[in-house]
């Protein structure tokens, strides 16, 4: 009974902790991993705000509202302490319940220093992406900084921020959260407490690398222990022998499964955990380092999406115009009808004549020079400097 528990309460924390962080991609539209993410991100807050307000008033309401405010609305450190209670008690727990085994059958005394060695890495790349500078827009630099973003005219175009005073650089944007002007824009990361820009673009693409392979080396490790403590235990042997357990996979699965739950509940708990983090963190890598790959950001993604929805509805303007101009012709007879009526069935409809929308992404360079650009930001170049003041 305690290890069905163990599976359902696994099965639960694993589809709690992908709605919430990727309901809303596109795969989940439409399931319930999607209404289980909305749920999660406003309906549960909205229920709670309510029950606050009905129980113990308006006082206490506007109390959660202003620690609301305080957290998603100017920077603060809480995601940072949390990031660093997760690591820090996942590496006690495992050291706790796992370094007993190693040195093991299939695992070496090394990984003990050697998952040290990984988390101090994982630390640095974290207070590198934290407490470096994004690349922060000044009415010193502005004029170079738009030297080195040129405007593409379609989702950049020359204006002054309101709130700086100053000339807003192609593909900058102003943070909120942060109150400043951030250089090559990419989004306000609350783990990182920062915005993520020109200059720290490096640092986060690989602390998410970093992560995913640290997760991904703990679950592995972890498998591998659990591995040799069946041959240790010689349990194969002992199921097939004494208990007269068939030798296939599929009849001692079940059995060998069974086994773990009871007697290394932990192991099995912090594996999943795991794996199930070195997944989301995979996906993550993966779509900034096609961001990297492509010279573009979080933020123009959603620019662009902007631009084509209002594309789009130009072109389904023009073509209904179009559809409504040649009706009205041939009901005046001014157009003459086509004498084949096989080619008037055929004939696409104005409606269906669409402009193509091409996403002309001036900054990408190539997949090559895109790479130099984040290893190597612009303005930590020569030339970004000699370059001619506004």
């Amino acid at each position: 009974m305690v290890q069905w528990a163990l599976v359902v309460h696994g099965l639960c924390t694993a589809t709690v902790v992908v709605s919430f962080l990727c309901g809303q991609w596109p795969i989940f539209e439409g399931t319930f991993i999607e209404r289980l993410h909305f749920f999660l991100t406003f309906g549960a807050y909205d229920y709670f705000l309510r029950f606050v307000g009905k129980i113990f008033g308006s006082r206490a309401k506007n109390c959660v509202l202003g620690v609301e405010r305080y957290c998603c609305e100017r920077p603060n450190p809480t995601l940072q302490i949390v990031y660093l209670a997760i690591i820090g008690v996942t590496y006690v727990i495992i050291a706790k319940s796992s370094f007993k085994y190693i040195p093991g059958y299939y695992v070496g005394e090394y990984h003990k220093y050697l998952s040290v060695m990984a988390v101090v890495v994982g630390l640095v790349l974290f207070v590198l992406t934290s407490f470096s500078d994004p690349g922060t827009v000044t009415a010193e630099n502005a004029s170079r900084y738009i030297s080195a973003y040129p405007y593409d005219d379609l989702i950049f175009v020359e204006r002054e921020c309101s709130t700086c005073k100053i000339t807003r650089p192609a593909r900058a944007k102003h943070c909120k959260i942060c109150d400043r002007c951030v250089a090559r824009f990419d989004h306000h990361c609350g783990w990182m407490n920062n915005c993520i820009g020109e200059k720290n673009t490096r640092y986060f693409v690989a602390f998410l690398f970093w992560h995913f392979l640290i997760c991904l080396y703990g679950a592995v490790v972890l498998g591998l222990i659990l591995a040799g403590q069946l041959q240790e235990r010689k349990i194969i042997y002992i199921l097939t022998v004494y208990y007269g357990v068939e030798n296939s996979f599929s009849a001692l699965f079940p059995h060998v499964v069974q086994y773990f739950l009871a007697s290394y509940n932990a192991q099995i708990l912090l594996s999943v955990f795991l794996g199930i983090i070195s997944l989301l963190l995979a996906g993550f890598f993966g779509y900034h380092a096609h961001l990297c790959l492509t010279n573009m950001t979080t933020n123009e993604t959603f620019k662009w999406q902007d631009y084509i929805s209002w594309k789009r509805k130009v072109n389904e303007a023009k073509t209904s115009g179009t559809a409504l101009k040649e009706s009205l012709n041939i009901m005046n007879g001014t157009t003459p009808v086509p004498q084949s009526k096989w080619r008037t069935f055929c004939k696409k409809s104005p409606l269906q004549k669409e402009e193509p929308i091409v996403v002309n992404n001036v900054y990408n360079k190539g997949v090559f020079c895109n790479i130099y650009e984040i290893l190597v930001p612009l303005s930590q170049r020569r030339s970004f400097f000699h370059s001619k003041d506004a």
